[in-house]
């Protein structure tokens, strides 16, 4: 590569950052109490600016040390035009052996971001276009961090305002136990009638038995997905649920690379598949696990998180393959990463679709004043 490349990689720089949750949502992980988030800023020779989003992995400050120091000394020199070159280097003497595993990871799917993020400002096209995609109205469904472990009659209510807000589908989360899930579901099915899809997420809070237990009401509350009964590396779980549940199993959103999601896709257990972009690789990688999932008819749902940088990341995946399915919209009351971070992408038009960004590259701008004012608070984010 010629030392004059405008868009050699001049610098990395991650801020891990923080903020408070005031009414946290309980979830099968436990009561939320704070939001992390890594953001990855790269500089170019020429002077562009890309963003991009690592997911936290629960230790933030950890991933933005990884990306700030040997991440940062491996990208630093080569062009941010080479995106598998890149993603190749940091694979072989990061991630393949000897790494961090996870965190190496979610430290590649950040950085990843950021450089399509410029090489889309660079011929000033939003991603979706360089990927070969066009601006597609794609569905959305209310998830994130909410309509968790409430009463009935309230996660109902507030299922019932999504709705109002224009959602045709909703999440709802289990894993407390088999009877309080089924009398939340049976709640909102019953508040909203037909008018929603219903997807659940467990949070890999279940056994096998409560699985057992669960599934004829999935089947009569016409669930689309189960999500995440298990960890993600209990292959055996997963396999016996598939044949006992009659509804979908989704995963993905923990699941990284797509080695990961080739041993997924083989086990013949899963339907739905939810590579997270800032942890499964970045868009690089996403697309050849969209490519898999194609060639297995499996439909493709990202997991989002947390900022607005991998919910365009997500939106402009989903617009540029064809086997791409829901957008999981972030419907928390409490994200700041959403709201204050960075420019929202995920309004929904009057069909309860989402579009994505037209501005070049992911299409988002940051505030860099916020990234200063919120530095990591340590401790776990869920009690």
């Amino acid at each position: 590569m010629p030392e004059h490349d405008p868009l050699r990689i001049v610098d990395v720089r991650a801020y891990p950052t923080s903020v408070p949750v005031r009414d946290g949502v309980t979830l099968g992980i436990g009561r939320a109490v704070k939001r992390d988030c890594v953001i990855v800023k790269v500089t170019t020779e020429q002077g562009l600016v890309g963003w991009g989003e690592a997911h936290h992995g629960r230790c933030p400050g950890a991933i933005g040390q990884l990306l700030n120091t040997t991440i940062r000394q491996l990208a630093c020199g080569m062009s941010a035009a080479d995106v598998v070159g890149v993603w190749s280097r940091l694979y072989q003497r990061q991630l393949a052996s000897h790494g961090m595993g996870t965190a190496a990871a979610l430290a590649i799917s950040g950085l990843d971001q950021a450089l399509w993020d410029i090489r889309g400002k660079a011929v000033g096209w939003p991603l979706y276009r360089l990927l070969g995609g066009t601006r597609r109205a794609i569905p959305a469904y209310a998830g994130g961090i909410s309509l968790g472990f409430q009463e009935p009659g309230a996660l109902a209510e507030e299922a019932a305002a999504l709705r109002g807000q224009g959602y045709r589908a909703l999440k709802l989360r289990v894993g407390d136990t088999p009877a309080r899930d089924i009398a939340r579901l049976a709640a909102v099915r019953r508040a909203l009638g037909d008018t929603v899809e219903i997807m659940v997420d467990a949070n890999v809070g279940y056994t096998p038995a409560d699985v057992r237990a669960v599934a004829p009401a999935l089947a009569e509350h016409r669930v689309l997905w189960l999500e995440e009964p298990f960890a993600p590396h209990d292959h055996r779980s997963y396999r016996d649920a598939a044949a006992c549940l009659g509804v979908p199993l989704a995963a993905g959103e923990n699941h990284y690379t797509r080695y990961e999601f080739n041993r997924l896709i083989e086990d013949g257990a899963v339907g739905i598949l939810q590579p997270d972009l800032s942890k499964a690789g970045g868009i690089t990688e996403a697309l050849r696990i969209a490519a898999l999932a194609s060639a297995w008819k499996l439909p493709i749902c990202p997991h989002t998180s947390a900022s607005g940088l991998n919910m365009a990341a997500s939106l402009h995946l989903l617009s540029a393959i064809d086997s791409g399915g829901y957008f999981e919209a972030d419907v928390a009351r409490e994200n700041l990463f959403r709201d204050a971070l960075t420019t929202r992408v995920d309004g929904l038009d009057a069909e309860g679709k989402v579009h994505a960004p037209e501005a070049p590259g992911l299409g988002v701008q940051v505030d860099e004043d916020f990234l200063a004012a919120h530095p990591v608070i340590d401790g776990p984010a869920y009690v």
